[in-house]
C-alpha cells in the first residue's frame, strides 16, 4: 500500500523506530515541530526531544510496547494524543506511532 496520503493528512503523524529514532514525519508533525528542528528531526531520537517525566514513560513504552492516549491544551487549542506500537507486516514490532489531532474544546461523545 502506498502511505503517501499520509505526508498531508490533517493531523501530525510521528513515527520512531523501537529505539526510539524517528523515522517519518509528516508535514503537519514538521510544522508542529519546527521550533525543534521540523523535518530534521528525522533520525535523532525521540526520547531526546521530551523533558521528565514524559521520556521515562516514553522509554517505558517502547519497551513494554504499551498504548498511551490523552488529551492535552496549548495555546487555546484542544488535542487528542494517541501513541501506539506498530508492527511490520511480518508481525515484527516496528516502534511507536504518535498521532495527534486537534479537537473541539467541547466534543461529543457517544455510547453505541
Amino acid at each position: 500500500m502506498d502511505n503517501s496520503w499520509m505526508y498531508n493528512l490533517g493531523g501530525a503523524v510521528t513515527v520512531c523506530d523501537t529505539e526510539g529514532t524517528i523515522i517519518y514525519m509528516n508535514k503537519k508533525s514538521q510544522s508542529t515541530f519546527v521550533g525543534d528542528g521540523g523535518a530534521e528531526l528525522v533520525g535523532k531520537n525521540v526520547l531526546d526531544c521530551h523533558p521528565e517525566p514524559a521520556r521515562s514513560k516514553l522509554a517505558t513504552m517502547l519497551k513494554t510496547q504499551e498504548l498511551n492516549c490523552y488529551t492535552i491544551e496549548k495555546n487555546g487549542v484542544k488535542k487528542l494524543i494517541y501513541q501506539a506500537p506498530w508492527y511490520k507486516e511480518t508481525e515484527e514490532y516496528g516502534g511507536f506511532v504518535e498521532l495527534s489531532l486537534e479537537i473541539p474544546m467541547e466534543i461529543a461523545h457517544y455510547v453505541r
